[in-house]
C-alpha cells in the first residue's frame, strides 16, 4: 500500500476538538481524516464506556487505516487496534499511556488523587477546571505560550450535553488499564512524547515501547504534552515516514 492510498485518521485528547489537529494537517496533507470523541466537538455522544466510545470511532473510520492517537485518543486507538484490527494498519501514538493514573505497580502516572480533584472541580466549575487541565498539558514545554493558545482554541463547546461527555471522558482516564492487552496489538506502532510531559511522564511511552510486540519511540526533548502542537513538522515527518515504510512490518 502506498503513502497516498492508506488513509491517516487522528483521534484528538479529553475536553477537545479535531481542530486541535489543525497544525499537524497542514504539514501532513490531504490524506487525513479528523473525527471529534463521542460527544466532544460536533460528534454526537456514545455511552461512557471504552468499548463504546471505540465503537463509535471505528465505524467511521475507513480499513487499513493509520491511526494517530494523542493521550485518550492513544487510548482508544490502542483499544481498536486489539479490538477492531482491520481498521488500523499501523498506530502512531502520542503522549500514550496504558493507564492515566498511579498504582502501586504503576508510578509513570497522575496521582490518583490529582485526576480525582479534576473530577470534582469539573462537576461545579467545568470550563475553569477543563482551562487547568489544558494548562497542564502546555506546562514544560519551550513553547508553552503557542501550545496553551492552541489548546484554548481546540477546547469542545461548553455546553449541558458537551459536559456530560467530557464528565464520561474523565472517568475512562480514570478507570482505564490497558496494560495486560497490550502484548496483543500486532500492528507497527509509532510512539512520540515529550520529555518534559506533566501530565503524562515519559516512562509509560518508555513501558510501551518495551511491551509492544513492535513498537518504536522518540522523545521530543523541551517538549510537554502535546507535541503535534509544539514539534508539528517533527511529528509530521515522523508519521509520513512511518505511513510510508513498507507493508513487510506489518503483522
Amino acid at each position: 500500500m502506498t503513502t497516498a492510498s492508506r488513509p491517516i485518521a487522528l483521534l484528538h485528547g479529553w475536553g477537545l476538538s479535531s481542530k486541535v489537529w489543525a497544525p499537524l494537517q497542514a504539514h501532513l496533507g490531504p490524506n487525513t481524516l479528523t473525527l471529534d470523541l463521542p460527544g466532544h466537538g460536533s460528534a454526537a455522544p456514545a455511552g461512557d464506556s471504552l468499548d463504546a466510545w471505540a465503537d463509535a470511532l471505528a465505524s467511521q473510520l475507513p480499513n487499513g487505516a493509520v491511526l494517530v492517537g494523542w493521550s485518550l485518543g492513544a487510548q482508544l486507538a490502542l483499544h481498536i487496534a486489539a479490538h477492531a484490527p482491520h481498521k488500523a494498519a499501523r498506530l502512531v501514538l502520542i503522549a500514550a499511556t496504558p493507564r492515566f493514573v498511579q498504582a502501586p505497580d504503576w508510578p509513570a502516572a497522575l496521582p490518583e488523587a490529582t485526576l480525582s480533584g479534576f473530577r470534582a472541580d469539573f462537576d461545579t466549575a467545568p470550563d475553569a477546571t477543563q482551562r487547568r487541565f489544558t494548562a497542564l498539558q502546555a506546562m514544560g514545554d519551550g513553547r508553552r505560550r503557542d501550545v496553551t493558545a492552541a489548546l484554548n482554541q481546540a477546547l469542545t463547546p461548553a455546553d449541558a450535553t458537551h459536559h456530560a461527555a467530557r464528565a464520561s471522558g474523565l472517568k475512562l482516564l480514570a478507570d482505564t488499564d490497558l496494560r495486560a492487552s497490550i502484548g496483543n496489538i500486532r500492528q507497527p506502532v509509532r510512539l512520540i512524547h515529550g520529555a518534559e510531559d506533566r501530565l503524562m511522564p515519559a516512562a509509560a511511552a518508555e513501558w510501551l515501547a518495551d511491551a509492544l510486540p513492535d513498537g518504536r519511540l522518540s522523545v521530543f526533548a523541551d517538549c510537554g504534552h502535546a507535541p503535534q502542537l509544539s514539534r508539528p513538522t517533527d511529528c509530521a515527518t515522523l508519521i509520513a515516514t512511518f505511513a510510508s515504510e513498507p507493508a513487510r512490518a506489518e503483522h
